[in-house]
This record gives C-alpha cells, structure tokens and sequence, in this order.
C-alpha cells in the first residue's frame, strides 16, 4: 500500500516546515513540496493538520497477571486504543515470577503480544538472581532485541529487588550495553506503612497514598541513582510521580549522571483527591502505584518535563474493572494496582501542554514519541519523519474538540481517569507501518499486524567506555616497598 500525505505541516522533535509525504510498503519514501502523486497511492490531504510521529508509550503492561487477577485490556484491543489516540508503538513488560526462567516468561508474553495490532517491543524484568539470570540476560540482548531491563523496588514478598540484585542486575546491564529501569519505591517502607495503617483502622482506599508517601518514591528514587552512578550503567527511572524524585533526578543529571525520567499523564493531571471519594468504585478506579499526589507535585512534574529533567511521557497502561478493584473491598492491600490511559495520552497533553504554552510542538513530539525512541535506541526508525523511517504517522487537527469518556474510549475497561475532560487537538488519520489503522472515528485495526520491534544495544557507547577504563585503569600500593603498582 502507498499513501500520499499533501498540504500538512510536517513537526518533528527538531523543526515543524510544510512538506508532501509519500510512502509506500511501509517505510517513508519521499518528503518535500509539491511532490508528484504516484499513480496508485492514496491521497490524504492534511490541509489545516500536523504531520507527525506516531505516539511510542514506552511503559504499557497489556493482560498483565498482577495480585491475583489479569489485566482487562490485552494486547489487541490495547494497541488499538493507542492508535485511536495516535499511538503506533507501546513498549510492555515481560515481568518472570521469581525463579521463572527469564526466556520463559519472554515467550509467554510474546505468545500474548502476536495479536498486537501495532508494533510493540518489551523490557524484560529481573525479579531474582543467580548465574541463569546473568546468562539469559545476555541471550535476551543478543538473540531477542531487548536493552531495558526493570527492576521493581517494591511489592515485598512478590516481585520486589533487594540492593543485591540491582547491583548484579545494574552490573550486567553495563557489560551488556543494556539500560536499566526502576520502579522507585521503598519495598519495605511501603509494607510496613500499609500494616501500620491497616491496624489504625483505614481499609479503604484512601489508605493508598497514605501507604506510599513522596519520600519512599524520593529515597528509592535516589538509592537506586546512587547504584547507578558507582557501576556507571544508565538508568531511566519509570512513572516519576513526586517532586522527592524529580529532586533526585535533576541532582544526578547536573552532576553529569546518565539519568532519565518518565511521566505518566494521569501523574500530571489528577491529584490525589480521588482517594477521598466515598465512592468506592470511584476511588478505587485511581488506585496505582505510585499514587496520584498533591497538586504541587503536579506542578513540579511540569516544570521537569519543560525543563528536560524528566524526558518521557507514558501511561503505565494497566487496566482492572469494578468487579477486581471489588477485591480490595476491606483491605486497600488487595486492591490490584492499575488505571488506563493510552488512547488518551496524546490528547490530554497536547490540551493541557502546547494548547496552555507548557510545551511547544516540537516538545510535544519529543516527550510523547522521539525521546523515548532515542532512549531506547530504534530512532530515527521510530519517532521520526524521514526518509527511510517507518511510516507511523498521525495527522493532527489542532482545532478539533473532543470529551472524553468512557463511553466512547476503545479501551478494555469500565473506568476513565479523565474522565468528561474536554481537550482540543486530535489525530483525524493513524497511520502503522504504512497502513491507515484509525481515520475519522473510524478504527481500522488488524489483529496480529504488529510486529516485535528488535532494539539493539548501547555496544559503541560501551566500547567506549571500555577503551577509557583501560587507560585509567586504578593502581594499588606495594606498602612492603612503598611504591605504587598498576592493579
């Protein structure tokens, strides 16, 4: 299939100009003015409209098994509600239980996956370790496309690392080219808190965020930057949601530390009022870990995503209805952890980021589909428009309104955090892999037309580091002659 994109403005992270684009079996073909339709090509006239990347949400987990249940939402009817909001590309978690064989867990979820509608690629989870782990690790980076590797700080008892596996895990990321990624939150703070408030007599949801205060995002935030910095490995920490981690953040990045931060939407645009709702269902559609937090923790996030201290935006995609969230009916505990929000991600910030000044359009792609290309290495083949990239392209009405609701989202649940949000600026035309798959209201996905994006790891930035180790390499004293020796 080929398709004639004629009159839009094209916006990239780097420049916004007027230009044609052609493309054709998947790929970007040809971009410039005035360019000849080919015969055969569908025309899309963009006229008043944005050409742009495809959204990549880089933190999704798509019929995720998690406290006792699955997520609602799985991997075809999610990818479809992301490109009903322009999003082509998600990057979910693989999450092995511990002592599960990290290959294991990997061809389980790439079974589930195969009904992807668009592309998708995984971070793999380390939730134990010993020498198999090591090795596997190696096998997911050279055989399966995988550079990101996460690490929860909490859920005790379950999926939770100690120090001693971020440091065996960090240190085999580093020689693997890999990047690490964290879930920053005190694991043990965390379950002492929930016991100490459960025996003060509040069960219900709005013992949530009192369980996860800012300061055990802050601490962990920062115990796991500190890990980094030692064994010199990259670290992206997911879903910051309190200034506490931000602070830490941007301490690191100004001390020259390779730290990256990701936002979640519903971080930077609900607060944590919805716990105090007498609603149950209602309060406990919100609950996700990290919670949502006060509004000035809101504002600070802002701030970060406008200054570059946090570079991503995400939606933690985790979907659980009233008759799961029901579980933790008398004890928050047991309430699954988990709200949507792909197929809105891109609208509700192009409303509240460019359409308020917060963000210009070119930031707008850089936080919602470049950054995370380039920070886990499939750019320019992902978040970009140009020649020879994949043709996953949105075409974006600035001037058209929507509400949302969950009566017309396409996601797999009962719940909208945004719920009777009017925003202004949508995608009229989703275009995957050179394929119109959303246009005018009208979904057009495919089950099973997505394709596993292989991300290659960080070799020539390793090598590098390498070669400069081996100069430096430390020296040791000889204090029976008291004269220094190289080690």
């Amino acid at each position: 299939m080929s398709i004639f994109i004629k009159g839009g403005t094209i916006v990239t992270a780097e420049r916004t100009y007027k230009s044609d684009v052609y493309c054709e079996n998947g790929v970007i073909k040809a971009i410039g003015e005035d360019l000849d339709v080919p015969s055969g090509a569908e025309i899309l006239d963009a006229s008043g409209q944005y050409v742009m990347p495809g959204g990549i949400d880089p933190h999704t987990h798509m019929e995720l098994p998690f406290m006792g249940t699955v997520a609602s939402e799985d991997f075809f009817s999610g990818t479809s509600a992301g490109a009903a909001g322009g999003t082509t590309m998600i990057i979910d978690f693989v999450i092995p239980s511990p002592n599960q064989s990290l290959l294991e867990a990997f061809d389980t979820w790439s079974g589930w996956a195969a009904k992807a509608a668009t592309d998708y690629s995984f971070h793999v989870a380390v939730t134990w370790w010993d020498e198999s782990v090591s090795a596997e690790m190696e096998t997911l980076v050279t055989e399966r496309g995988v550079n990101s590797f996460k690490h929860f700080m909490a859920y005790k008892g379950a999926i939770m690392c100690d120090d001693e596996v971020l440091v065996n895990s960090f240190t085999r990321a580093r020689e693997l080219g890999a990047i690490a990624t964290v879930h920053a939150e005190n694991g043990e703070l965390v379950f002492h808190l929930q016991d100490q408030i459960t025996k003060m007599g509040i069960t219900g949801p709005e013992g949530h965020p009192l369980s996860r205060p800012p300061e055990v995002e802050g601490e962990a935030a920062s115990r796991a930057i500190r890990i980094a910095q030692v064994l010199d490995v990259p670290l992206y920490i997911v879903h910051n949601s309190a200034k506490d981690s931000l602070d830490a953040i941007t301490r690191a990045r100004n001390e020259g530390q390779r730290v990256y931060g990701e936002v979640l939407a519903g971080h930077l645009l609900v607060d944590d009022s919805v716990y105090r709702n007498e609603d149950f269902e209602f309060a406990a559609a919100h609950v996700m870990s990290p919670p949502f937090r006060a509004k000035h923790h809101q504002d600070a996030l802002w701030k970060g995503l406008q200054s570059g201290m946090l570079q991503t935006t995400a939606t933690d995609h985790c979907c659980f209805c009233a008759p799961q969230k029901a579980a933790g009916k008398d004890d928050f505990r047991k309430i699954p952890n988990g709200t949507g929000g792909v197929e809105d991600r891109m609208g509700v910030l192009w409303h509240h980021g460019v359409n308020t000044g917060k963000l210009t359009m070119n930031e707008f792609v850089a936080v919602t589909s470049a950054n995370a290309a380039k920070i886990f290495n499939i750019y320019p083949r992902k978040g970009s428009i140009s020649i020879g990239a994949d043709a996953d392209i949105i075409l974006w009405d600035p001037e058209m309104t929507r509400t949302i609701s969950v009566k017309t989202h396409h996601q797999q649940v009962d719940f909208n955090i945004f719920e009777g949000m009017e925003v202004k600026g949508a995608n009229t035309v989703t275009i995957s892999q050179g394929n119109i798959v959303y246009k005018d209201g009208e979904l057009r996905t495919v089950k099973g037309a997505g394709r596993y994006i292989n991300r290659p790891a960080f070799a020539s930035y390793y090598d590098a580091l390498n070669i400069k180790r081996e100069v430096e390499k430390p020296t040791a004293v000889d204090r029976s002659k008291g004269k220094k020796k190289t080690a």
